[in-house]
């Protein structure tokens, strides 16, 4: 699909979008405490294996908030691609997007947009947070209260109280991925203080326990490190593949909502 076939797609997916709306300015949904983050965060990462850097990815709040069903949103993007030195081999162009409820930190839109070698996948899903249910480009799905995309998983994880979780300890959300709603589970896997180019970090350490739908795929388990204060920016992620651990590492941040106190200078 060239380019201009893209950008026609996606009007018209946003055209779609709008002219089925709700208005729930006037409703009442959960709200959520957050000091996590804020309009115009932006963190960069290195995506690569052991010394060998492959790719570039970023999370970024845009500075505006994007209005849907009446309530202001986040617009959450999440990008990644291969070198251009590497894209001979295997390139690779994703694009996530999440509609995040600046209130109650629940998605009200979600798309993905995957370009990996040969691979192509477009995909969004509109999520009816009053009447439970999920329209997507693929079908229309029931979901339960305030579901989360894969995206919008890690900035709810984000306003957690993760400081009073105990080791080995679990909690739990919702995750709607293609047609279905699967379990997330996030295990307490400790404190760590760890080094990276943005600095170094005294971070919480979680496991995500993925079933279906996570950003990365593995043969094994997932560990985020995230640092231990109110940001909870995600510092570093690895991932076993069959080959070792292949990871995303903090380069620079900007626009965070306040003072990293778990930076060590």
């Amino acid at each position: 699909m060239n380019k201009f076939v893209i950008i026609i797609s996606s009007i018209l997916l946003f055209s779609f979008s709008v002219a089925r709306s709700q208005d729930y300015s006037n409703e009442t949904f959960r709200y959520v405490e957050n000091e996590a983050f804020g309009f115009g965060e932006k963190l960069d990462y290195k995506v690569g294996y052991k010394f060998i850097t492959a790719g570039t990815g970023s999370f970024y709040i845009k500075k505006e908030p994007l209005m849907i069903n009446g309530r202001k949103t986040y617009d959450v993007n999440f990008y990644v691609k291969s070198l251009a030195s590497l894209a001979w081999i295997y390139e690779v162009k994703d694009w996530y997007k999440t509609a995040l409820d600046v209130g109650g930190i629940f998605p009200w839109r979600f798309e993905q947009h995957i370009r990996e070698g040969k691979y192509k996948r477009d995909f969004s899903a509109d999520f009816d947070q009053k009447k439970n249910i999920a329209k997507t480009t693929e079908g229309e799905y029931k979901i339960p209260e305030y579901v989360n995309d894969i995206v919008s998983a890690l900035y709810f994880v984000r306003t957690w109280d993760l400081k009073n979780m105990k080791k080995d300890s679990i909690a739990y959300l919702n995750n709607f991925y293609k047609d279905s709603t699967f379990t997330l589970g996030i295990k307490m896997l400790g404190t760590q203080t760890i080094e990276v180019e943005a600095g170094k970090f005294k971070c919480h350490v979680v496991e995500p326990l993925v079933q279906e739908g996570g950003l990365f795929k593995s043969e094994g388990n997932i560990v985020v490190w995230m640092t231990a204060d109110d940001r909870k920016i995600p510092v570093k992620v690895a991932t076993k593949i069959l080959i070792g651990y292949v990871g995303a590492e903090l380069t620079k941040y900007s626009g965070v909502r306040g003072k990293i106190d778990a930076k060590i200078e």
